[in-house]
């Protein structure tokens, strides 16, 4: 089994939309990585939800959302990251 496997990374080539939490589309196999200069890495929870996004951009991390659900399963907050700035809190609902 592949590190990406075994980590419970999903990769992609974009996200569509607007709001939150980013809804990403054109998964992508772990070993196409290699060749991408941009794509986003994904983590998710057992319920399928989004814990954290993150565009890479030649390997190295530039932007990260970590995303925070409610009991209910409401998105309840995220912190934003974006490189060479101070981390954002969403508060939500």
């Amino acid at each position: 089994m592949n590190e990406s496997a075994q980590s419970g990374l999903r990769y992609f080539s974009s996200y569509s939309g607007r709001g939150l939490p980013l809804r990403l589309v054109g998964e992508l196999p772990p070993e196409a990585i290699a060749h991408r200069n941009t794509c986003f890495r994904a983590s998710y929870d057992e319920a399928g939800r989004p814990l954290c996004i993150e565009k890479l951009v030649y390997g190295a991390v530039e932007m990260r959302y970590d995303y925070r659900w409610a009991a209910d399963g409401a998105l309840a907050g995220v912190t934003v990251s974006e490189e060479g700035e101070a981390p954002r809190e969403l508060v939500l609902g």
